[in-house]
């Protein structure tokens, strides 16, 4: 019982920890762009990727954490393709 009980605790309190990586994403943006010219990215998509970025942290400041994740993840793939 004791068990179970620990494992209910541990998936409760570790679950909101895990759920939201907006931060992570646009850091590893803000990352990718320093070298994204470097990297052969031309200079539209260099902007397409920041105002991605943008709007992702800003749908992240306003709590709608899911789009963030989606928008941030298309600026993360045209970076890195």
């Amino acid at each position: 019982m004791k068990k179970i009980i620990a494992a209910i605790v541990l998936v409760l309190f570790t679950t909101p920890a895990f759920s939201y990586s907006c931060p992570m994403l646009w850091g590893e943006v803000d990352e990718l762009l320093k070298t994204a010219k470097d990297s052969g990215k031309t200079a539209d998509q260099i902007k397409e990727v920041q105002k991605l970025r943008d709007e992702g942290k800003k749908a992240h400041d306003e709590g709608n954490h899911e789009m963030s994740e989606i928008i941030l993840n298309k600026a993360l793939a045209i970076l890195k393709g």
